[in-house]
């Protein structure tokens, strides 16, 4: 299983929701800020009033909005747009009823890819600041084959069970080539089903999906909010159409020059970094880290006994290496969740299984059913239609070796993890590189304890585009913006006021 860019929502989300195991409607109550009910009314042409679709996601409909929704089609190949084939592409709008002075639509993205833009919509409408929301109308899409719109569907719950379970460094060569033959069942099931058209939910025909959404909604310009890929979705627009833009703002940069290799190196050493981070936490929080011992020394031996005696959960499965990975790599993207880790952990040396497993399954979208969103689906299908030169096999299995030895927890599982796009079938269809000439000043926020895409990209996306100023946030975990004041007050004022801070602006952790 490739390890994703990024989490279920983005940051935001998972600090909104209250438990690692239940994916929807348990939702931290967050101010309104004193918003009015919202008003009824008629929607325009071609939407329709959708109160549900947040309802579903958080319990109710957030009090001060209206939701309306839409679907819009779009060519499956922007390259022959008169052939018939097409894709209908969910979008949603919030629009507060104290709206004033307003400027015009946020498209919104929290990357994945796989992840729901309709979903973050949702929470943002809890989460950004009322003098954001006031001014535009918040607008989240699911990118085409995720989600709501036309999605791939190719995986089934049980291979899934069976990817996340695995061991994510399997050391012998009959148990790596276990792992090769899952993956391929897994991808041959993709290409049997949609044949030559998985390379048709590429980043570059999405980001051509982006500005037909913008012409529906009648904006001769468009903002942008853009998290973790969603910074790369965010930076093929720019590309493609650098004189439709207003403002963009890419949180949790991703460099789109990397090789899948190099890709894979760098989420290696920012997992590492982050564990690090962790680990001194832990050390300096005994209260609240109930871990018997370095919290990396724990970790490694649990995975290494896990391999022979796992540890029963309720639900009748076992906490192998895999699942107790998982569980790491979801906690890690929020300095939120180090608490939940160090209990997990804590637990797990005490022959308690639920709480790292709650973690791994809202990493994977799986509910406490055994089922799965599609997610990993479009995480695949979006990845490898992306990836030019898939590493071979054979040379996979030489930077497990290799990286094992440079990253000892993570840099073995990234390596495997690029089996996927090894084998996955069918043409490809790279994105471009290069820059957004013509494009405003372009926001690129990073994070300098940022696992899933290191702070060091950061600079990296915004020299590619030419046109980018980095903001850089001095704390913890994956994207930065709304955490602290500092850094809601330097990105509300370029949203509004198209104010750009000071090229290297460096924001406290608190």
């Amino acid at each position: 299983m490739r390890l994703r860019i990024d989490h279920r929502v983005v940051r935001l989300s998972v600090a909104l929701v209250a438990s690692a195991a239940t994916l929807t409607g348990c939702v931290l109550p967050l101010p309104d800020f004193g918003r009015r009910p919202a008003a009824a009314q008629s929607p325009e042409p071609g939407w329709r009033l959708c109160p549900e679709v947040p309802a579903e996601l958080l319990g109710k409909a957030p009090s001060g909005y209206t939701f309306e929704c839409r679907t819009v089609e779009v060519p499956q190949d922007w390259s022959k747009p008169d052939d018939g084939n097409t894709f209908d592409i969910a979008v949603m709008r919030a629009r507060a009823t104290d709206q004033r002075d307003r400027i015009g639509s946020l498209m919104v993205n929290p990357g994945g890819p796989g992840a729901s833009g309709i979903d973050l919509a949702s929470y943002l409408t809890r989460g950004l600041p009322a003098e954001v929301t006031r001014r535009f109308d918040i607008v989240g899409f699911d990118p085409r084959g995720v989600g709501r719109s036309s999605p791939v569907d190719c995986y089934s719950d049980a291979d899934l069970d069976a990817t996340f379970g695995a061991d994510p460094d399997p050391k012998t060569q009959p148990e790596f080539d276990e792992n090769v033959d899952l993956t391929k069942r897994m991808v041959d099931g993709c290409k049997a089903k949609y044949g030559d058209r998985l390379n048709k939910f590429s980043t570059e025909q999405a980001a051509r999906d982006m500005d037909k959404i913008r012409q529906d909604l009648g904006e001769d310009k468009i903002n942008y909010l853009g998290y973790s890929y969603g910074t790369l979705l965010g930076a093929v627009y720019a590309q493609l159409f650098p004189d439709r833009i207003r403002a963009m703002v890419l949180d949790g940069a991703v460099d789109p020059t990397l090789d899948s290799t190099a890709s894979a190196q760098s989420q290696a050493m920012g997992f590492e970094r982050a564990f690090d981070n962790f680990t001194a936490w832990c050390d300096d929080n005994h209260s609240r880290c109930p871990i018997d011992g370095n919290a990396r020394e724990v970790t490694m031996k649990l995975m290494e006994e896990a391999r022979t005696k796992p540890v029963g959960n309720s639900d009748g499965r076992y906490a192998t290496p895999g699942w107790i990975f998982w569980g790491v790599v979801s906690a890690l993207y929020t300095k939120a969740r180090w608490p939940d880790l160090g209990e997990a952990l804590g637990d797990l040396q005490q022959g308690k299984a639920g709480a790292i497993m709650a973690l791994a399954d809202s990493y994977a979208d799986r509910d406490d059913n055994g089922v799965y969103t599609n997610l990993f689906d479009a995480n695949a299908a979006v990845n490898c239609a992306d990836e030019a030169k898939p590493v071979p096999v054979e040379q996979i299995r030489k930077y497990q070796e290799e990286w094992r030895q440079k990253y000892p927890m993570f840099g073995a599982p990234l390596a495997v993890g690029m089996l996927t796009c090894s084998v996955w079938p069918g043409p490809r269809d790279p994105f471009p590189t290069g820059e957004a000439k013509g494009a405003p000043p372009i926001l690129v926020v990073g994070t300098k304890g940022d696992p899933a895409t290191p702070y060091e990209q950061t600079q990296k996306l915004a020299d590619m585009l030419g046109t980018g100023t980095v903001l850089t946030w001095d704390g913890e975990g994956h994207t930065a913006y709304p955490e602290t004041r500092c850094i809601s007050s330097a990105v509300n004022k370029y949203l509004i006021d198209l104010d750009v801070p000071a090229n290297g602006t460096v924001c406290p952790a608190q």
